[in-house]
């Protein structure tokens, strides 16, 4: 998969589940050194939390690594969960691998010990053609500061239609400019993951696959999961889907009752060579839509660009 410029990821295309045209107006707030909210309508949608303070331990617990927050539809708090409540590391939408081989040895940026996954600076914030982009450039460092790897993260946020109330597209670009990097693990621990709010009801969070009977365990390279789960007494939905030009054999966590799961793999990159990746997720209010209709999603999605 070839760079894309920030001008062409704002122009991919986006598919659907209505012939309306949008409507919403979208736009930035940033409290500056904390996190970066994209509005919708004037209310917050998602928040890219990228602060880093090492001040003392409490904060730098809580900012070792930037996620983003996806909020409710009246824009009043997160639906996704931030530091603390069950598994700390586990943060809105993130990536990492706790087995990370560099130099020698290996390191751990899931679990984010012995070193933090920093935000440097912002390479572009814009909103173009209904669509709200901006791009994180990130160093995945060791203790010590040095750089494992470098990381543009950018996130595009749009309006969804009729059934999706928003679609969060997460690009990266992980460059190994330091020394050859092997990204290791297991479905549990590594990869690109969406976890819900900690106050999830445990007996009521449901997945779908993309077809009856699939075994997130068993089958390699799903096109999507879907997950709805319940909290405070309303449900909500999400899909993450897979674009196929990710790495093969992916596998999929997705099948914990606290929600968190997600698409892994393992890949090795070379000194001076990048890995690109590309996930949707489709936020829905209530629960999923059918699995034609999210299949429709999926292949507009990755037919169009």
């Amino acid at each position: 998969m070839t760079k894309l410029s920030l001008s062409a990821l704002l122009a991919i295309p986006f598919t659907l589940l209505t012939v309306s045209p949008l409507s919403a107006e979208l736009s930035f707030q940033d409290e500056e050194g904390r996190y970066v909210d994209v509005l919708i309508d004037g209310k917050t949608a998602t928040r890219y939390m990228y602060a880093h303070d090492t001040s003392d331990e409490q904060r730098h617990h809580e900012t070792y690594k930037p996620y983003l927050h996806v909020f409710d539809a009246e824009g009043k708090g997160p639906i996704t969960k931030g530091p603390g409540g069950r598994y700390t590391h586990h943060r809105g939408i993130f990536i990492g691998w706790n087995e990370i081989g560099f130099k020698g040895e290996t390191y751990d940026r899931w679990h984010m010990k012995g070193g933090d996954i920093v935000h440097q600076k912002f390479i572009g914030k814009e909103v173009v053609d209904d669509a709200a982009m901006f791009t994180s450039q990130t160093h995945w460092l060791v203790k010590e500061g040095e750089p494992i790897l470098e990381e543009e993260r950018s996130t595009r946020v749009t309006e969804g239609g009729e059934g999706v109330r928003m679609i969060v597209d997460f690009h990266t670009k992980l460059e190994a400019k330091y020394g050859a990097v092997s990204l290791k693990g297991d479905p549990e621990h590594a990869g690109v993951h969406y976890r819900p709010a900690n106050e999830v009801k445990l007996k009521k969070t449901v997945y779908l696959f993309p077809q009856e009977g699939d075994d997130p365990r068993k089958v390699e390279d799903l096109r999507w999961v879907g997950e709805t789960y319940v909290l405070n007494g309303t449900r909500h939905s999400v899909v993450q889907m897979n674009h196929p030009e990710n790495p093969k054999g992916t596998r999929w966590s997705a099948y914990r009752d606290y929600g968190r799961f997600g698409a892994f793999f393992q890949k090795d990159i070379p000194e001076g060579g990048e890995l690109v990746l590309d996930y949707r997720f489709l936020i829905i209010d209530g629960k999923l839509p059918e699995r034609e209709v999210i299949e429709k999603e999926w292949k507009g999605w990755v037919e169009k660009e």
